[in-house]
């Protein structure tokens, strides 16, 4: 009887590790999903970037630095492999496509062209995808960094090599610009 106890005592401390696996499992492959959610939105956001240089760049030639930021900028993000790459790769094309957007503030007979409205709408279109998804991915990596952290799922991470995982933030750059105050022009 006793042997029985311990038996079904065991079975169940086993289904519960596994089930704490099974969990940790799923949270990573969520989070993977997620990133590839961005990785689509990225996918768009580099197809529509020619497109957009090219539209600009007769208003515009003499911007060759700003148009080479944003072309070497596309070709890092499309050549990165790493979640982690594309994160840093993406963060480095958003900082690029900010000076186009002054560059752009100089022409305003630019601004006024119908193909480059209707391509500033669609990356203005497709930067709001990314930021929904972005806060999907850091979502799914907090619930991923939570259980991988919290006791008793965190001794099955640890064996199994689960680690604490980043969140998509936005560059150090980006940030300093965040915290400064708008100028507001009449």
């Amino acid at each position: 009887m006793v042997a029985i106890v311990i038996i079904v005592v065991l079975v169940l401390i086993i289904l519960w590790l596994i089930s704490l696996y099974n969990n940790l499992v799923r949270l990573r492959n969520n989070r993977e999903n997620a990133f590839a959610n961005i990785d689509v939105q990225l996918k768009q956001r580099y197809d529509l970037i020619p497109q957009l240089v090219g539209s600009v760049k007769g208003y515009a030639d003499h911007e060759k630095e700003v148009f080479q930021r944003v072309t070497e900028a596309r070709a890092a993000g499309m050549g990165a492999k790493t979640i982690d790459e594309k994160m840093s790769a993406d963060n480095a094309l958003t900082n690029a496509l900010s000076g186009l957007r002054v560059t752009l503030e100089a022409y305003p007979e630019l601004k006024a062209n119908q193909n480059f409205l209707q391509l500033q709408g669609e990356i203005s279109d497709i930067e709001n995808k990314l930021s929904a998804v972005r806060r999907y991915f850091n979502t799914a990596t907090r619930e991923l960094n939570n259980a991988v952290q919290t006791f008793p799922s965190s001794i099955i991470a640890n064996m199994f090599a689960f680690k604490k995982e980043a969140m998509y933030e936005i560059a150090p750059e980006q940030r300093a610009d965040m915290e400064k105050a708008p100028e507001v022009k009449f």
